[in-house]
């Protein structure tokens, strides 16, 4: 189990553009779908548990990985989304700094804001889908994308809402 864990982990990492967020559909469809360890509630309840945590993004891999199987698992799946992309930022950091007169440099790094972008937004929907049917997840999705776009409040004032809303739903 740790080593199946641990290269699921380390091959989302590597996709990480934006986060550890950005790859929250692929870590669904292995951590649920493919591998069945979590189920969607579960799956859920543990990345609102993470995100709730003061601290990286990162901690949803070691939330998961702790509930899976307990603190070897934990390590693995930290270690799977902290290494492969620590090493390839330090590579491509050293090659940066190489090629920083590059005319076609500067496009390249604005090019992969869409994708983050897309990628962030795909982990939208998989948390609207795994927390339930019907309109209100999507409403409360497409209210606080408003919020944070409009306003300049703190995005904390979106996740407290979300709390609120989800303790009057019960």
């Amino acid at each position: 189990m740790i080593l199946p864990l641990f290269w699921a982990f380390a091959t989302l990492s590597l996709l990480a553009i934006g986060g550890a967020n950005a790859v929250l559909p692929e870590m669904h469809r292995q951590l649920v779908e493919i591998h069945g360890w979590l189920d969607d509630a579960t799956f859920g309840q543990l990345f609102a548990l993470a995100q709730a945590a003061p601290g990286p993004n990162i901690l949803a891999a070691s939330v998961m990985g702790w509930r899976i199987a307990g603190p070897a698992v934990m390590a693995a799946a930290t270690l799977g989304m902290l290494l492969p992309a620590s090493v390839l930022a330090w590579c491509v950091a050293g090659l940066t700094q190489r090629l920083a007169g590059a005319a076609w440099l500067k496009p390249a790094q604005f090019g992969l804001v869409p994708v983050a972008v897309g990628l962030i937004a795909a982990s939208g929907v998989i948390m609207a889908e795994a927390a339930g049917t019907g309109w209100l997840p999507w409403a409360v999705i497409a209210a606080s994308a408003l919020f944070v776009w409009r306003t300049g409040f703190s995005p904390l004032w979106v996740l407290a809402g979300g709390g609120a809303i989800g303790w009057l739903a019960l």
